[in-house]
């Protein structure tokens, strides 16, 4: 679709302006687009309800409105983040090393911006003003191609801060939106290999699999989440307790929330009828296998074999009981999807082996996986949570959005 690379076009031409503003400038378009977030909230808030409206009678799952939905609170706490990125140390300019070559020439390898970044996302408007945010943080240019359910919402929210930016000088082409429903628009987006420095694809299996499959644009996969908690042989259930239903419970529709419950045979009969009984008392709707269902007290129905490897993004969680810390470990890394990864135990040895050998961007021991975020890790806001081992790995905040360039400073050195 020739819009799209049009605009392309003008964010890599809004790139080459912001590599050349300072640290300053950019921090002052941050607060301008928190403050603007603030003072046009009304425009945001019409939007989105009309995203909502049209969502409910296409009976979309309450866990998809949940990350739809905006309101005076969340918007104050989008405009909060802002406010909080543009506090923190910006990484452009950072020089990473420097040593003096043999033959005179000081080399200094220093962070730069990618560029422009694409994003494609499923029905969460927040993530606009996320990507905005941290791409203007960073000088980098930002293309968003958004759900079609949360068009309205994201454009908004697009317009308000693409104008904020401009009123201190920035260009405006620096957040662009592709409006266009037409799968036609991703595809061009994902063919534009020189155009666009990198594309980063935030929703499920099904969306993350075909970009990268498909992109010609490298790519940075982030958020499929099918995590699990390993409640190990030397465990203190007083403790697996809370974390379980944490892991499970307190925000279920996201990627870092747990998926899957493994419980050491050693110690099922102990453990697995608290576990139950306070999923159960949560709303959770729970399958294992034959060894989890007959300790299960009625709460555990039959599970499949698509269970093991399924992210529910719902009250929903499957159950199986593993002879040990072996088959945990294998279970992990057949059905795991790389993102967050918990045991809890008071035996240090399997805490280490668990650390080591599974899989994952995030490892826990004796914690909740809902900690995998850029926020709860002090890295500020984040773009997304990379379950790749290329560039980035878990949650992506200001420095996964750049590079690096070789400065060499010289007095006339040349190659013999």
């Amino acid at each position: 679709m020739p819009e799209v690379r049009e605009l392309a076009l003008r964010a890599r031409e809004a790139s080459r302006v912001l590599a050349g503003t300072s640290s300053a400038t950019r921090d002052q378009a941050l607060l301008a687009m928190a403050a603007a977030m603030l003072e046009r909230a009304d425009l945001i808030l019409a939007s989105n309800l009309l995203d909502m409206q049209a969502a409910r009678e296409a009976g979309t799952p309450g866990p998809l409105l949940d990350r739809l939905m905006l309101d005076e609170g969340r918007i104050a706490g989008i405009a909060a983040a802002i406010v909080a990125l543009a506090r923190e140390a910006d990484p452009i300019g950072e020089v990473v090393s420097g040593h003096r070559m043999p033959n005179g020439i000081w080399l200094t390898q220093v962070r730069v911006p990618l560029g422009v970044v694409a994003m494609i996302y499923e029905a969460r408007p927040n993530v606009t003003a996320d990507a905005a945010a941290l791409t203007v943080k960073t000088a980098n240019a930002v293309i968003l191609r958004g759900g079609s359910i949360a068009l309205r919402s994201c454009m908004a929210i697009t317009e308000v801060l693409a104008d904020a930016i401009q009123t201190v000088g920035l260009p405006r082409d620096a957040i662009q939106y592709i409006s266009s429903t037409d799968r036609a628009a991703t595809d061009e987006l994902m063919s534009l290999h020189g155009l666009i420095d990198v594309l980063i694809p935030r929703g499920g299996a099904g969306l993350i699999n075909t970009v990268v499959a498909n992109s010609k644009v490298p790519v940075i996969e982030t958020g499929v989440g099918n995590c699990h908690v390993y409640v190990h042989a030397g465990a203190d259930v007083s403790m697996a307790v809370p974390i379980v239903t944490n892991s499970k419970c307190q925000r279920p529709g996201v990627c870092n929330a747990a998926e899957s419950l493994l419980v050491d045979e050693a110690i099922a009969a102990e453990a697995l009828p608290p576990i139950v009984r306070a999923l159960a008392d949560a709303g959770v709707e729970l399958v294992g296998d034959a060894r989890a269902v007959a300790l299960g007290g009625g709460f555990v129905a039959a599970a499949t074999e698509d269970d093991w490897g399924t992210e529910y993004l719902d009250l929903k969680m499957s159950i199986k009981v593993v002879p040990g810390l072996d088959e945990a470990i294998a279970h992990i890394n057949r059905y795991g999807t790389r993102h967050s990864e918990a045991i809890v135990t008071g035996d240090y040895e399997a805490a280490k082996r668990f650390v080591d050998e599974v899989d994952a961007a995030a490892v826990y021991v004796n914690a909740s996986t809902r900690f995998t975020d850029g926020g709860e890790f002090g890295l500020g806001a984040e773009i997304g949570i990379s379950t790749q081992k290329l560039h980035a790995r878990g949650p992506m905040g200001l420095v996964a959005l750049t590079s690096t360039k070789f400065i060499g400073m010289g007095s006339g050195q040349v190659r013999a």
